[in-house]
Parts: C-alpha cells; sequence; structure tokens
C-alpha cells in the first residue's frame, strides 16, 4: 500500500445474487486531494463506497482506510453525506448539530461552538433555532454538510454534494471543500457534474458495470482523449491552410469550428501560418481538448455497444 494513501481499495468484488455491483475493483486515494468517483447510474459507485465506510462487507479483497482495517475509532476520524439525506426534520438545527457533534466524540460545548461558527460561515446563522423541516433544500443541503464536516475529520465521503443548491449556495461549498483540502484533509465526492469534477479534482476513478474504465489524474485523462485538431474562432478561409485535412463546425451555438490536422501537421504550424496570412484574424485558438462531459459518454456508450 502507497504510504501516502488515505484509502487503498485492492481486488474488491460484491455481488447481490447473480447481479455482479463491484467487480474486481483496485484503486487509490491519496492524502490530502480530492478525488471523483464517476459512472452511470448503477455502476457501483455507492456500493463501492458502503464497503469503503464498512457499511457492506465485499465479497472478495481488501480495503484499508487512513492506514489500516476500518475501526470504531477510525470511524470517528471520517465524514460521511450520503445521497440520501439523513437530517431529524423535527429537530431544531443547531440542536441537531450539538447531538450529532457528540456522536463523533465532541463534548457538548466543543460541538456548540464548531456549530455556530460553521453556521456563520454558511450564512445560516440566523436559522439555528428553526426546526430542519422549515429549512429549503438547498439549506438543508448546507447544514448536512456542516455536519459532515463538524467533528474536523481527515476523510471526507460525499455523494451529490451539490445536488440542489444554487450557484451562490454552489460556491460557498465549494470554498468550504478547498478550505478542507487545504488543511490536509482529502475528499472522495461521488457526482454527476462534471464541471466541478474539472475545476475541483485532482484525481478520477471511472466506473461502469462495477469495474473501472478510467483511473488517474483528471488533466492526463483529458489529454488521452485529445484529437488530432484545433478549435479555431474568428475569420478565415480555414480548409486552405496548410496541414488542416478538414474543417467541421461545432454545435455551440458560436462560429468556432474545429481543424482536423494531417498527420505530420501541429499546433503550432497551423498558428504560424494563420499569423502569416492578412485575411485571416482569430479570436480563439485552442487544442481539440474533450470536457469529461464528452469523454463520459464516449466511454459508456462505448461500454454498451
Amino acid at each position: 500500500m502507497n504510504s501516502n494513501a488515505a484509502i487503498s481499495v485492492d481486488h474488491i468484488s460484491k455481488s447481490y445474487g447473480s447481479f455482479r455491483a463491484v467487480d474486481d475493483l483496485s484503486f487509490e486515494v491519496y492524502r490530502g486531494e480530492i478525488f471523483a468517483m464517476l459512472g452511470p447510474n448503477g455502476a457501483g459507485k455507492s456500493t463501492t463506497m458502503r464497503m469503503i465506510l464498512d457499511i457492506l462487507k465485499p465479497d472478495t479483497g481488501q480495503i484499508t482506510v487512513l492506514g489500516g482495517p476500518l475501526t470504531e475509532s477510525t470511524k470517528d476520524r471520517i465524514g460521511y453525506l450520503p445521497e440520501e439525506r439523513g437530517l431529524y426534520r423535527n429537530v431544531r438545527v443547531l440542536e441537531m448539530m450539538v447531538y450529532l457533534g457528540t456522536l463523533k466524540g465532541m463534548s457538548r460545548a466543543n460541538a456548540q461552538q464548531s456549530s455556530l461558527a460553521l453556521l456563520e460561515r454558511l450564512g445560516m446563522a440566523d436559522q439555528a433555532k428553526k426546526k430542519v423541516s422549515e429549512l429549503s433544500k438547498g439549506m438543508q443541503q448546507k447544514i448536512q454538510f456542516g455536519v459532515t464536516v463538524l467533528h474536523q475529520p481527515d476523510l471526507i465521503i460525499i455523494d451529490e454534494p451539490f445536488s440542489g443548491l444554487d450557484p451562490v449556495n454552489s460556491l460557498v461549498l465549494k470554498d468550504l471543500l478547498f478550505d478542507f483540502k487545504n488543511r490536509g484533509g482529502t475528499i472522495v465526492m461521488s457526482t454527476h457534474q462534471m464541471a466541478q469534477v474539472e475545476e475541483m479534482c485532482d484525481r478520477l476513478l471511472m466506473i461502469n458495470r462495477g469495474q473501472q474504465k478510467l483511473y488517474g489524474a483528471v488533466e492526463t485523462i483529458r489529454q488521452q482523449y485529445a484529437l488530432h485538431a484545433v478549435i479555431v474562432e474568428g475569420q478565415g478561409q480555414w480548409a486552405s491552410l496548410p496541414g488542416v485535412s478538414k474543417v467541421e463546425p461545432l454545435q455551440n451555438g458560436r462560429k468556432a469550428v474545429l481543424l482536423h490536422l494531417e498527420p505530420q501537421a501541429t499546433a503550432d504550424h497551423i498558428l504560424a501560418a494563420i499569423a502569416a496570412s492578412p485575411d485571416m484574424h482569430i479570436e480563439r485558438f485552442e487544442m481539440a481538448v474533450p470536457d469529461l462531459n464528452d469523454i463520459f459518454i464516449r466511454v459508456v456508450e462505448g461500454a454498451q455497444a
């Protein structure tokens, strides 16, 4: 096991009757990183998370968390935000946060102080005495996250953390996640929001039908799927450029085009040719690197073909 691994998953499998939900899966999550777990619905992400948390036992393989097998004391160093939210709806917000903090080993005084500070940071100090049922879905989501990090864990595992949040509250949550990481915390995040993964995550694991499909640094994976092409926006007779084999309009509501390059051509050659042509003007020039959403669709559809 890598000594820098917060989580090490070694050849785990899990079946429900004849259905294999997780199939010989191995990966590591490094300390201090934001790690994305991706895959279509039913891919095995939630089952994998529950095995990491010892809610489910793998049929085969081993899992170590924070340096060893998961124990009761180790669990107090973990925060978990499940997709199925679990707040007590008829309890007042501050009272509930303090109670859940004490379940994680905090003193009541420390839990109260930390809860009040978190509510202030979340912009919800004025909601402390309200019942959870009186809050909007977005407010409940922020409270749920606050409960997840209240006891200052070393590791948090969060399932769809931005679900139900508007852009402003998404930014608040994002800042809190980066603060957690900058203090040395480790984050495992399952989400379908690929733009958030590109912006926030260091590495990712994509699984489909319980098996690993992609694993590694986010930018490395994007580069692996890059086309031998460039995206250009501006004015010019692009097909006349030496080294361009095909011009393809992009369906993005703008005037950008995709210039497919001949095998020997490079982006530098194309840019130099444009610069040397007085009748060509560019507003945008970039390598044709697909976003994670396109890669996700390509991988999943390829597996179903």
